[in-house]
């Protein structure tokens, strides 16, 4: 009766420290979506950009994505999307297409792919800012 016992406890307890593990990472996944939600987008101006092709990434778990951004005569023509782990916003993947079309980052998000929305127009901002930067004299 104690062997099985034990057995009870201990699985028990392999049930407990499971259940904490996941109530913290829901819990940091709830914070990095609430962080997600308040971002703010930066005012790019494109008429200071040198044709080219420039990469950008940005990621906030558990979404990320890695893009690579075409600009031709001061406007965004390509978008290419190189990497999104996005768990279900798979949605957002069409984003890239919306910007392309509308040339620039002034573009709404996927209904019920917002967050993978946010990092993909992230990353894509993150490639621009990037090249603004170098263009303008800064270090990045």
């Amino acid at each position: 009766m104690k062997k099985r016992r034990k057995t009870v406890l201990v699985v028990l307890a392999v049930i407990a420290v499971l259940v904490i593990i996941a109530v913290g990472a829901m819990q940091r996944l709830e914070s990095n979506m609430e962080e997600l939600r308040e971002l703010t987008f930066e005012k790019i101006d494109l008429s200071s950009m040198e044709d080219g092709n420039y990469t950008g990434s940005f990621s906030s778990f558990p979404v990320a994505a890695e893009v690579q951004v075409t600009i031709e005569e001061q406007a965004i023509t390509k978008v290419e999307l190189l990497e999104h782990s996005h768990g279900m916003g798979e949605d957002a993947e069409v984003l890239p297409a919306i910007v392309e079309e509308a040339r620039n980052l002034d573009v709404d998000v996927i209904s019920g792919a917002t967050y993978s929305s946010i990092v993909i127009l992230k990353a894509i901002e993150d490639a621009l800012i990037y090249e603004q930067e170098d263009v303008n004299g800064r270090s990045s």
